[in-house]
């Protein structure tokens, strides 16, 4: 073996250990892509998770906020309500109360024009 032949052996031999090492490191890389590529799946699910229960609570807020205004709206109805049948029993009461009067009036008009007609 000459000293060129074994110059060549020797730059194949360092080449193929170069290849061999550049290989092992492709593989690490490509088990470590793997790897992020898992941990951005768990990721996602997380964040997939968390907006679905943030929509579950958001709306379970708006409903009970909803339930509580229902709830004020309704009592305001029913006072207001109340209060609406006790004027229309006053209005009721003084229309009767002014009719009453209205025709005691009247007799008593028709009680002064009867003597002053005497007169």
């Amino acid at each position: 073996m000459s000293k060129e032949e074994f110059k060549q052996r020797w730059a194949r031999k360092s080449l193929r250990e170069t290849l061999s090492t550049v290989e092992e490191c492709v593989g690490k890389l490509e088990g470590s892509m793997e790897d992020v590529k898992e941990a951005l799946d768990g990721v996602e699910d997380l964040i997939d998770n968390w907006n679905e229960q943030s929509s579950d609570y958001v709306n379970m807020s708006l409903d009970s906020t909803m339930d509580r205004i229902n709830e004020l709206f309704n009592s305001h109805k029913d006072k207001l309500l109340g209060r609406n049948d006790v004027l229309e029993a006053m209005m009721m009461a003084l229309k009767e109360e002014t009719m009453a009067t209205t025709r005691d009036l009247s007799t008593k008009i028709d009680e002064l024009e009867v003597e002053l007609a005497l007169c």
